[in-house]
């Protein structure tokens, strides 16, 4: 017997919003729901009609806000920008004084605290999630970043601890075997209040970033074991399936090893790798983390060099074009160890990886501070463990390393993280300095090395770039015999003007 009113209600019926609605039916939380196409709606409730909470479908925006308990609970989940704006346009007339909207898309931070504070001008309360997890991670259980007033989120706290993925308490691993109707019970929720506005999808879009460097990194960690060693897909398969079982067991090199392993569906005997063409796509998020990160001033070039490496990609015609022209090495066999060399990329990927995460923390450290936020770095890392796509048994350590000190500058500067760069590096080095011999890019593996040498060091060029600065204009300098904050000028002669005999 469906209750008179809905406990959350849902508008946008693509993938991911149904997906995300049949998780909270599964929870016992009855849903309507709302697509702008009836016969959307209409089929969906049809083809469910037996979860344990039930879904209640609507026709209009004005049914669907009838249906629900005050305070009124709504996600959104439709195409970011202009369309969430006028789906937040349509139900503002229709919604009183304390009910609640989630948006639940990849929205820009910058756009949910402008909505923010819109809505709350008007007295209403505004949360922006971000979700991680794809369409399984809707369905069965994603990782669930939420920002907004923490009252706001204290009346979404029981459904959103329900819904994401569940984490074991001592192991930190994910707890797995949802079904359809029969969701995961037990575990810690891989979710948290993030903070006020738009800190939710702040960390969501450096997830995003991180979620970039990753994906590049399983594939220079391909193309090494294939350029240097001549490995076949599936062998480097096999291996990065065995890479599984260690550090880097994570849910991008568990799907990276099936892929690998993959025959191409139509051909029957190829590895499916092989016939994908070589252009990457992306929907700005990695882009946004970047940017960000210039206009901050926070070194993230990991992240950036992936962003870099999809645009590159993207120019399939030029590359293959400029293939014929420019000449790299010339052909030669790699005569070392197989076995070696297989465990050299695997430590450059890890520590690699280490690095990335590091400049992800640091981006949000400083992102704290830009925009008047507390965040818990550790709480983040623990929400990451479950449901997210870089969700790694990783991400434990990072968990760990913040308890050990909350205030940690940079995740390289924690003792695990040191020892382990200290105990790979030579591999790492060894890895890089083979790839520009032999021809091979790797990007993210080598900028993740320079950041980590240029972190590392006690004394930079930037001295001679600073003193370029004041040549040309005047833009002054720093002594190292003098205070921080006092700044000095030469006045330079100008190389274009004679000048005179003294």
């Amino acid at each position: 017997m469906p209750k008179p009113r809905s406990d959350i209600g849902l508008i946008g019926l693509a993938v991911m919003g149904q997906n995300l609605a049949l998780n909270i039916a599964d929870h016992g939380f009855q849903i309507s729901v709302f697509n702008r196409t009836t016969e959307k709606t209409d089929k969906f409730v049809a083809e469910n009609p037996s979860t344990p909470g039930g879904v209640v479908g609507t026709h209009t925006l004005e049914e669907f806000v009838r249906s629900l308990a005050k305070p009124r609970k709504i996600v959104i989940l439709v195409q970011a920008g202009t369309a969430t704006d006028a789906v937040i346009d349509g139900l503002v007339p229709l919604l009183e004084k304390g009910d609640i909207i989630v948006d639940g898309g990849n929205a820009k931070w910058t756009d949910t605290i402008r909505r923010e504070k819109a809505l709350k001008e008007k007295g209403l309360r505004f949360i922006g999630s971000g979700v991680s997890g794809g369409e399984v991670g809707a369905r069965f259980g994603p990782s669930l970043m939420p920002g907004g007033a923490s009252d706001a989120y204290a009346e979404l706290k029981p459904i959103w601890e329900a819904i994401s993925a569940k984490v074991d308490a001592k192991t930190g691993k994910p707890i797995l075997g949802a079904l359809p109707g029969k969701p995961v019970t037990g575990g810690v929720p891989c979710t948290t209040h993030i903070g006020t506005d738009g800190a939710g999808h702040y960390v969501k879009m450096v997830h995003n970033g991180i979620e970039y460097g990753d994906m590049q990194m399983i594939c220079e960690a391909y193309d090494l074991m294939r350029g240097l060693l001549g490995m076949k897909a599936e062998e480097i398969g096999q291996v990065v399936a065995s890479w599984n079982t260690g550090v880097l067991d994570s849910y991008l090199i568990e799907i990276s090893a099936d892929i690998l392993q993959q025959k191409d569906p139509a051909t029957k005997r190829k590895a499916f790798v092989d016939v994908v063409l070589d252009t990457a796509g992306q929907k700005g998020t990695g882009k946004w983390t970047s940017v960000n990160a210039l206009d901050m001033g926070v070194p993230a070039p990991t992240v950036a060099e992936a962003v870099f490496s999809r645009c590159i990609s993207a120019v399939k015609d030029e590359r293959v074009a400029a293939s014929k022209i420019l000449k790299g090495p010339g052909k030669k066999a790699y005569k070392g160890s197989k076995k070696v060399l297989i465990q050299a990329i695997h430590d450059a990927l890890y520590c690699s990886k280490i690095c990335s995460y590091a400049q992800g923390f640091q981006l949000m450290r400083e992102a704290q501070k830009e925009y008047n936020w507390t965040l818990n770095f550790g709480s983040i890392a623990q929400i990451w463990r479950g449901g997210c796509i870089i969700r790694a048994a990783f991400l434990q350590k990072i968990t760990e390393a913040y308890a050990r000190n909350p205030g940690l500058a940079n995740l390289l500067l924690d003792p695990y993280f040191n020892r382990t760069i200290r105990g790979a590096q030579e591999n790492w080095r060894k890895v890089v300095s083979l790839a520009a011999e032999f021809g091979v890019p790797a990007p993210t593996f080598a900028s993740a090395l320079s950041y980590y040498d240029s972190y590392r060091a006690p004394r930079l060029p930037a001295n001679l770039l600073q003193a370029q600065r004041d040549y040309f204009g005047a833009h002054t300098y720093e002594r190292v015999d003098q205070p921080r904050g006092k700044f000095f000028h030469v006045d330079w002669p100008d190389p274009k003007r004679p000048q005179l005999p003294a």
